[in-house]
């Protein structure tokens, strides 16, 4: 596929804000299966962006922007062509060993009901990591309901998983929790997904990767209730989604803080054919 991305960020105060510093985290980059065409990072304000490489290779650009700010936007457009890789991820940047992966983050700690859960389902998959990570995907897709829209940030995968619903960042807090209770790498991957009908979404998406002896790492999709495909494109990494959060940052003064996105992306080629239909 070839993807068209448009993601909006939108920021209000109350309160005229004196000065926001912000870190994002959407620079989308190439590995086997993924391959950059083109992309632009735009804020509507007058600020240096700094670009540079955080811990995990993850592409970043930090700017300050000086108030008083009653509203500030940041805008990331762009194309990437996809193919499907099986969640097989080949040539991406590496700088930690896999077993760095089986840290817990405050909002992906030990759980013991997320651990029995993973335990039974581990037992009845089958021989192998890979058969217990396709076990661990498809209970938490069926047993597990979807809840569009922003993630509020502070919802713990023991949470989501008692109440069984959460956004796509709870689910995947909940599969990393799971997978490394059963001794298995994982961790959060921020991006976008092409869902059917191109509709637009309130937040970017995200899911997990693990590493399978023999194989590498691996995407699941909880959300999706399968392995990424040539639908998904993959920004950033982290221990979990707060690691990898697309926009993260602090302001100084103001209040009554509100924060919009929108998110589209449409298959390019697709679109052209119907066109020409």
């Amino acid at each position: 596929m070839r993807l068209t991305i448009r993601h909006e960020t939108t920021y209000r105060f109350e309160t005229p804000a004196a000065s926001v510093i912000q870190t994002l985290r959407l620079w989308p980059r190439g590995h086997d299966g993924q391959h950059v065409v083109r992309w632009r990072l735009d804020v509507d304000r007058n600020c240096r962006l700094r670009a540079a490489e955080d811990a995990f290779g993850n592409q970043t650009h930090v700017f300050a922007a000086d108030g008083p700010l009653d509203e500030i936007t940041v805008l990331v457009e762009g194309e990437v062509d996809t193919q499907d890789a099986a969640g097989v991820v080949n040539r991406a940047a590496e700088r930690f060993p896999p077993a760095l992966y089986l840290r817990e983050t405050p909002l992906t700690a030990h759980d013991h009901e997320i651990s029995a859960f993973a335990e039974e389902v581990g037992s009845s998959a089958g021989d192998g990591e890979l058969a217990a990570l396709h076990g661990l995907l498809d209970r938490l897709h069926s047993e597990m309901e979807f809840a569009p829209g922003q993630p509020d940030g502070a919802t713990t995968a023991a949470e989501a998983f008692r109440v069984k619903r959460g956004t796509a960042q709870d689910l995947t807090h909940v599969f990393l929790t799971a997978a490394r209770g059963l001794q298995i790498p994982a961790r959060c991957v921020s991006g976008y997904v092409r869902r059917e009908g191109g509709e637009p979404q309130d937040a970017p998406h995200a899911w997990a990767e693990a590493y399978v002896r023999d194989l590498g790492w691996v995407g699941f999709d909880p959300t999706e209730g399968a392995c990424p495909t040539e639908s998904h494109v993959r920004v950033a990494i982290g221990l979990d989604c707060l690691g990898a959060a697309p926009v993260r940052g602090s302001r100084y003064g103001g209040s009554g803080e509100t924060m919009r996105m929108s998110v589209l992306v449409q298959d390019t080629r697709a679109s052209r054919s119907y066109r020409r239909s």
